[in-house]
């Protein structure tokens, strides 16, 4: 089998616990370049505090940041999928009954409301460590007054509830009453709003698509319980050691951890023998929002 598209999932995967990006992961990346492999990102992250991973590597790869949400290039968007700013005032009023933080994700910026949860409970939802020197970051105290005055139209929405009861209260009467929108549970506490259909593997999809590539050329690496369908539909699902057991056993091979360079190796054991593929001519990247 030839593989035309490497996607590695960041956090978990491509970084190590630290939150750190290894030498040897950087020339594994570059390695499967240099074969003619397209390489992606596939993240939960926003498009910006993806971007600053993708700037770390010495390829400049696709991204699929916003869990799907956006699909670009480097520095340049395919399509972008947003929940409408009507709805987005909706979701946040309904969000704010609850003691929830919220904030809404936007490619150039975040705001959010600004809440008394405890700070186990903050640290353990946050990803994206230092993101505020590079992102847009901005705190209100009842984020629906501010969004009536400045209308929003985010590609997801995240909320951090106080007990795991809050979240599956939220989740169940947003299912119910919004057929725009899915959720997507990270954690006991943590749960994304997205619109409607949107993935990790729908944003994929659409990028393998963009190139003419077929499901069953795809690797896809994660660790992650939304990495799950991405992992069952890529022609080779790899499950990071570090992963959770319900991505491990949807994956087709499991690699060694984050902090054991397991992306690098399974470069390494599944691209050696590829020969390097000759690209044709690139197609001029289109804007659909």
């Amino acid at each position: 089998m030839v593989y035309r598209l490497l996607a590695v999932n960041i956090d978990g995967t491509l970084l190590h616990s630290n939150s750190r990006l290894h030498k040897t992961t950087k020339e594994a990346i570059e390695y499967v370049h240099q074969k003619g492999v397209y390489v992606a990102l596939v993240t939960s992250r926003n498009f910006a505090s993806a971007r600053k991973v993708a700037k770390a590597l010495k390829i400049k790869p696709h991204i699929v940041a916003h869990q799907g949400a956006y699909v670009g290039a480097f520095d340049k968007p395919i399509l972008i999928k947003r929940i409408s700013e009507e709805l987005t005032l909706e979701l946040v009023k309904l969000s704010e009954v609850s003691s929830s933080q919220i904030k809404l994700y936007h490619e150039k910026y975040m705001i959010g409301n600004r809440v008394n949860l405890p700070e186990n409970l903050i640290g353990k939802a946050s990803f994206y460590k230092n993101e505020p020197f590079f992102y847009a970051h901005q705190y209100v105290d009842i984020l629906s007054e501010t969004l009536a005055a400045h209308p929003a139209a985010p590609p997801k929405i995240d909320v951090i509830c106080e007990t795991e009861g809050e979240l599956k209260d939220l989740t169940k009467a947003l299912g119910t009453m919004y057929d725009e929108v899915d959720t997507i549970q990270i954690n006991e506490n943590k749960f994304t709003i997205v619109p409607e259909g949107v993935s990790k593997w729908d944003g994929l999809r659409y990028l393998a698509q963009h190139f003419t590539i077929k499901p069953h050329e795809i690797v896809a690496i994660g660790d992650g319980s939304d990495d799950v369908e991405m992992i069952e539909r890529a022609g080779l699902g790899v499950a990071m050691g570090n992963a959770v057991q319900e991505l491990k056993l949807a994956a087709d091979w499991q690699s060694r951890t984050n902090d054991q360079l397991g992306v690098a190796y399974t470069v390494k054991e599944l691209f050696r023998r590829q020969q390097q593929i000759e690209h044709g001519v690139s197609r001029d990247l289109k804007v659909n929002k």
